[in-house]
């Protein structure tokens, strides 16, 4: 009886159904009585059928990395979309609703909890599975339920939290429906439960199973749930005093509490410390490459001399390794994600093959940044201001001025000495040149070079290492009758592998969403560090009690979680007054964060977490070039020009809304349920 009221708790007060899906169990039907329950769960092929529904609903708005039909804030502020659908665009705008379609993550992540839930309820004993599987799958699926509740809380803020046992169905709408917890209610379950997993899961995974979390995976998202925990958003924001529960219960914490800085710093110091104990996890770092195999894969350019960095080994420098290389092949699928000691936790590849029709997959994701020369969509643009972010190659702040200085200065074969630390081909203004490496592994620049190595067909291979130019008229640029153009001038490399090309007979290489990489856990430990008082130390126990911390603002802590980031992509680490400054530090956590997880979807919730959003999202700081100059001369194309979209902040966009229609109205169906403010 109770197994089946557990069941009903789903469907019924949530208003979430059982949404099936043709590559994964119908679960639904299964459940007609007590015995399909006990036949489920002891014949293995069924119970790890039912695990991998939990985990399709990782998928659709669930997902971290896609274009904008899928994921519309993947790349916050830093891009400009050209492409169909209008979530991306009312976001923008400010004008996201509680009605506005495609908000699966409410639906799709409960349908996950009560799935998980029922797993681990159900799961004791199996023939099927030995002993340690039966720890593992259970260490699954409660990694699954406090993971779905993770992606919740951060996007919804305070959510319901069902009873892990059940509840009784019989009962009347207004007594089974359940409130929101407060946001440390909600912090404090799942970091409970992503410690018991942590005890449950394996250690690693092969290449097979790479999207099934680890004991590092727990860790880690652990580590992630503390610190947004001790953000301004929600640690002591009284603008937010007034989301309260129907019965008066604030629901975010209204005095700011500096310990909850102490205990994500710890919470980043356990995975660091298991990191470098297990060898498991480190950032990955590529060899020095000294003679070039193609244009696309060319010999390491060393950094600028730097008397501390270039003649010492990584980490504590750069002389054995290739920076841009190390960056680039983290993400465009030139490793595999299991010999990725950087990745900790990923969905996979966002689906099955290199079908190039599907939506969802990391490989349409980047054909849509592919230029229309190479078979692709052409509709990702970069602004200026991410552009303009990316450092020089010493690591000093591009001038943002340069436009007047550089005016009219392009590169040619007379002046190819004066930008030795780059690639750039001929005719490309010379604000491109002598840039980070991580800028040419990000940003598709006007007369950057594009490889496609994969075009098998004769009528293409003159393509193969071709520069691309956005001028309207040209291929590439705004063609009357076709919106597939990049819009601002300035296109997107990241996750482009040298191979990637959709027609020709070419091919896109799979690769897998980097949904949280060993560099998030190193420069959150040094955030955390920076927000704790001088002078002030916190005894806060290790994850499994084994030890305690002395945590303090520790600047030698905070440089072990930046200096190494650096270092692998070849800029120098920061000055002791920058590291002795809280200001300053956060300012440069705040820019390294942007250009280290661009496109990554970190940056769109690091801005609603630190409640800067408002001044980094306000309207009219979105420029670009003027790609719609016919016949422009390189110095009109590369103008800076508003981008003519609207854009505007509203503070309603800290939280999105619980979504409420006539044909799925969760609050009216939960009528203990209040929506997000200002909805």
């Amino acid at each position: 009886m109770n197994k089946n009221k557990y069941i009903l708790l789903g469907a019924v007060v949530l208003g979430l159904g059982l949404t099936s899906c043709s590559d994964f169990l119908n679960v639904d039907r299964y459940f007609r009585d007590q015995q399909s329950t006990e036949r489920i769960f002891s014949d293995k092929d069924y119970t790890l059928q039912w695990l991998s529904f939990c985990y399709s609903r990782l998928q659709g708005d669930n997902l971290e990395v896609g274009h904008s039909d899928v994921c519309p804030f993947n790349f916050s502020d830093d891009q400009v979309f050209n492409e169909r659908g209008d979530r991306f665009a009312k976001f923008k705008r400010g004008e996201y609703l509680n009605s506005t379609g495609g908000q699966n993550a409410w639906k799709w992540s409960y349908d996950g909890i009560y799935q998980a839930s029922i797993l681990l309820n159900e799961l004791h004993e199996n023939e099927d599975l030995t002993p340690e599987e039966v720890t593992d799958v259970r260490g699954q699926a409660r990694f699954l339920r406090a993971y779905f509740y993770w992606l919740l809380l951060r996007k919804f803020g305070p959510i319901p939290i069902l009873p892990p046992e059940g509840a009784d169905y019989t009962k009347s709408y207004d007594e089974l429906a359940y409130p929101r917890k407060t946001y440390d209610e909600c912090v404090a379950f799942i970091t409970s439960e992503l410690e018991i997993a942590a005890t449950e899961l394996f250690e690693k995974r092969d290449n097979l199973n790479i999207a099934r979390p680890t004991k590092g995976a727990a860790l880690a998202v652990r580590a992630k749930v503390f610190l947004y925990a001790a953000s301004p958003l929600v640690n002591g924001n009284t603008e937010m005093a007034d989301f309260i529960n129907k019965d008066g219960q604030q629901l975010i914490p209204q005095e700011y509490n500096e310990e909850k800085w102490a205990k994500a710093a710890a919470a980043a110091r356990d995975m660091i410390e298991y990191s470098e104990t297990s060898g498991l996890y480190k950032l990955y770092t590529f060899e020095r490459r000294p003679v070039s195999t193609d244009e696309a894969y060319p010999t390491t350019i060393e950094p600028p001399y730097h008397e501390e960095y270039s003649n010492k080994p990584f980490p504590e420098g750069w002389s054995n390794i290739d920076p841009f290389e190390s960056y680039r092949s983290l993400f465009n699928g030139d490793i595999y994600a299991a010999e990725n000691p950087e990745l900790i936790f990923t969905r996979g590849t966002n689906g099955d093959s290199n079908d190039l029709k599907t939506d969802n997959t990391m490989v349409d994701f980047v054909k849509h940044q592919l230029p229309g020369t190479f078979g692709g969509y052409n509709v990702h643009g970069m602004t200026l201001k991410q552009s303009e972010a990316y450092a020089m190659a010493d690591g000093t702040s591009f001038d943002k001025e340069c436009y007047t200085l550089w005016k009219g200065k392009f590169t040619n074969d007379e002046n190819k000495d004066e930008h030795k630390y780059d690639n750039v081909k001929n005719g490309v203004w010379w604000g491109y040149t002598d840039r980070e490496p991580r800028f040419y592994a990000s940003v598709a620049f006007n007369g950057a070079q594009w490889n496609a190595l994969s075009i098998k067909e004769e009528g293409g291979k003159d393509s193969r290492n071709k520069q691309i130019w956005y001028y309207r008229g040209a291929t590439d640029g705004r063609i009357n009758g076709s919106d597939n153009w990049c819009i601002t001038g300035i296109g997107i490399m990241k996750y482009v592998n040298p191979n990637d090309c959709a027609k020709w007979g070419g091919s896109i290489y799979q690769k897998v969403e980097p949904t949280l990489r060993y560099a998030d856990i190193l420069l959150m430990y040094a955030e955390a560090l920076n927000n704790i008082s001088e002078g002030t130390h916190y005894q806060v126990a290790s994850w499994d009690g084994s030890q305690t911390y002395d945590i303090f603002r520790d600047k030698e802590q905070m440089r072990r979680g930046v200096k190494p980031v650096r270092m692998r992509a070849g800029v120098p680490d920061y000055s002791d007054e920058v590291y002795e400054n809280p200001k300053k530090f956060f300012e440069k956590i705040v820019h390294e964060r942007q250009i280290e997880f661009f496109a990554e979807t970190q940056r769109y919730y690091d801005l609603r977490r630190w409640a800067i959003a408002p001044q980094m999202l306000k309207a009219g700081m979105r420029y670009g070039l003027d790609g719609l100059r016919v016949n422009p001369s390189f110095e009109e194309f590369n103008k800076p020009t508003l981008v003519n979209q609207p854009f505007k902040w509203d503070d309603k966009l800290y939280l999105m809304p619980v979504w409420s229609r006539s044909d799925m109205d969760e609050l009216y169906s939960n009528p203990q349920l209040v929506q997000a403010p200002g909805y």
